[in-house]
């Protein structure tokens, strides 16, 4: 879990990352008691999903898991990840925490990931833009200068073989044309 070289200051501090902030539990809390009767149901599995919720980011990517009874863990490699979204609702915002939803292209429309409870999920949020570009970087480089430079290669020349097939084509499909053009 340590930081590439040449990596920001604050890469090491997000790769460090593995529990959600304190408050996150203060948020289920507020979540159950907005049920009133419900409350204590809602807020177990909640209270459980909280202590048993652990993150790790590292060079390859992102992974979460969660749960008791169902066990939930998710993997991501940075570039699987499509779109980053962050959520913060009221008491989101109060707390001072805030949820970074991931996206892939797997078809679904909700997030494949939600980090909860982030406190610095500004940080998080731009290491998973660095890394995802960072692939796509990578992979640029490795094609060919005139790829890289947003200009098509020059296509392979063909041979004369090509090249008079393509003429015969071509002199046929205008003899069936003029054929048709005097049926009609």
């Amino acid at each position: 879990m340590t930081s590439s070289p040449g990596a920001p200051a604050g890469e090491a501090a997000i790769l460090a990352l593995t529990r959600p902030h304190p408050n996150l539990l203060t948020l289920y809390l507020a979540y159950a008691l907005a049920g009133l009767v419900f409350a204590p149901v809602v807020f177990v599995p909640l209270y459980f999903k909280y202590h048993t919720l652990r993150y790790r980011l590292d060079e390859e990517g992102i992974s979460a898991s969660w749960g008791i009874l169902f066990r939930r863990e998710v993997h991501l490699t940075y570039r699987r990840i499509q779109d980053i979204h962050v959520k913060r609702n009221l008491i989101e915002r109060w707390l001072g925490i805030a949820t970074v939803e991931v996206q892939t292209a797997s078809g679904s429309s909700s997030a494949e990931l939600a980090l909860e409870g982030l406190q610095d999920w500004e940080g998080v949020r731009d290491f998973l833009y660095r890394r995802m570009r960072g692939h796509e970087a990578a992979r640029a480089e490795a094609a060919p200068p005139s790829a890289r430079e947003g200009v098509a290669p020059a296509p392979a020349p063909a041979g004369d073989e090509a090249v008079a097939l393509l003429r015969e084509i071509r002199a046929q499909l205008e003899g069936a044309r003029e054929a048709l053009e005097r049926r009609v």
